[in-house]
């Protein structure tokens, strides 16, 4: 599975965003998705995850409330929809596939795309 990410851009702290990750491969609907995250000067860290039929869908403690996973697996696309940002959210956002959940949430995915870069100011 080959994967781009694209949707980042700057915005003012309160806006919202909305990433999207496209998948190549008719296997997309197999795997489960998620989005990371790393700061500047920080570890990465997981964002959220979606399963193969869109749930069960599980988010960072961070995010949760003002993020949403999506899958569209007919058109082999994940989303991030990002609300309530807060400059905190900066940093560049990575789509990531894999077939096991637990494999994902712990940022071990098998398949990566580039990252995306959101910038939030204060």
């Amino acid at each position: 599975v080959q994967l781009q990410a694209s949707g980042g851009g700057l915005v003012q702290a309160g806006g919202s965003l909305r990433l999207s990750c496209a998948g190549s491969g008719r296997t997309f609907s197999s795997y489960v998705m998620g989005w990371l995250r790393q700061a500047p000067g920080k570890e990465r860290e997981f964002v959220a995850a979606i399963g193969w039929t869109a749930l069960p869908t599980c988010y960072a403690n961070s995010v949760k409330g003002r993020f949403t996973i999506s899958r569209d697996n007919a058109k082999n696309t994940v989303y991030l929809q990002m609300n309530s940002l807060k400059p905190e959210d900066t940093a560049v956002y990575y789509c990531a596939a894999d077939p096991t959940y637990n494999t994902v949430v712990r940022g071990k995915s098998q398949y990566w795309g580039k990252g995306t870069v959101v910038t939030v100011s204060s």
